[in-house]
């Protein structure tokens, strides 16, 4: 009996349709709380608490976005969390990418255990750190300090950014970094010409992992931080909850500009994170 070409597409047509139709409720389900923020942050008052809840509405305003704005920490938020957020993302790259270049090109006793090593860091959770961090943090005179901020953070972001770069490195062929010192390059110069540029995309996807986290924190930076012009945007975001209750539209505006910043980042750097994450999988 002879199959028609017809006849073998049409399970392969319904179960595309399938999966598509399984992607889209999964893209639905995740950008709702998104949509849902933005279309508060733009509700005026008299309807953020209406019942039944309206799914959308016509009487827009920029209120909301006004009040955020003009609150009187709010440029020195933005001002903590750039600094914050740069410094934590710049640090662990170039300290990353070193280690991560050690243990992907150099053979040295202990290699193997020192990546299990990093890897169990990421285990250890938050919370059994907090206390003696915050100790350590107040014997060396940085707490309430931006700077100690950004140390803290680079503890939990530099494992994962090595383990993750290591993978990049890896993907890499030595040879054409030795092809580079045959040529008369010294190791260095073959590092900073032929190896960096290829690891663009791995640099870009491990930034965006380093910004998001140190960006979105709230928990070591409301521990560490207590001086109101110090604090970061994600702990001016509980400004809004009072004992009076919370502003929920000013809230979500306030949500909304905090997020922005990552969002235009991960549009402006899209395609080289997934050619980077691509690369990064193909040798570890």
């Amino acid at each position: 009996m002879t199959v028609t070409p017809r006849a073998r597409r049409g399970p392969r047509g319904r179960r595309a349709l399938r999966d598509n139709a399984l992607a889209l409720l999964f893209t639905a389900v995740m950008a709702f709380p998104l949509y849902w923020m933005v279309l508060t942050a733009l509700r005026p008052a008299s309807e953020i608490r209406s019942d039944p809840p309206q799914f959308w509405s016509l009487d827009m305003t920029l209120e909301n976005f006004r009040r955020a704005m003009e609150s009187p920490t709010f440029w020195s938020s933005v001002r903590a969390s750039v600094f914050v957020g740069v410094g934590t993302v710049a640090i662990s790259l170039v300290i990353g990418v070193l280690a991560a270049y050690a243990l992907a090109r150099f053979a040295f006793a202990g290699r193997k255990a020192f990546i299990l090593v990093i890897l169990s860091v990421q285990m250890i959770p938050l919370a059994g750190l907090i206390i003696p961090l915050y100790l350590l943090l107040s014997d060396a005179g940085l707490t309430d300090s931006l700077t100690g901020v950004v140390l803290t953070y680079l503890v939990f972001m530099l494992p994962f950014t090595v383990w993750l770069l290591r993978g990049f490195i890896a993907a890499v062929p030595v040879e054409l970094e030795e092809a580079a010192m045959v040529d008369g390059c010294t190791r260095g110069a073959a590092f900073r010409r032929v190896l960096l540029p290829l690891l663009a995309p791995g640099l870009v996807a491990t930034s965006i992992y380093s910004l998001v986290q140190a960006w979105n924190e709230y928990v070591l930076a409301y521990v560490l931080l207590s001086s109101n012009d110090k604090q970061t945007l994600s702990i001016w975001l509980v400004s809004f909850q009072t004992s009076f209750g919370t502003d929920y539209g000013a809230l979500m505006a306030g949500s909304t500009l905090t997020a922005l910043p990552v969002v235009i980042f991960f549009l402006l750097v899209q395609r080289r994170v997934a050619a980077g994450l691509a690369a990064g999988a193909v040798k570890g």
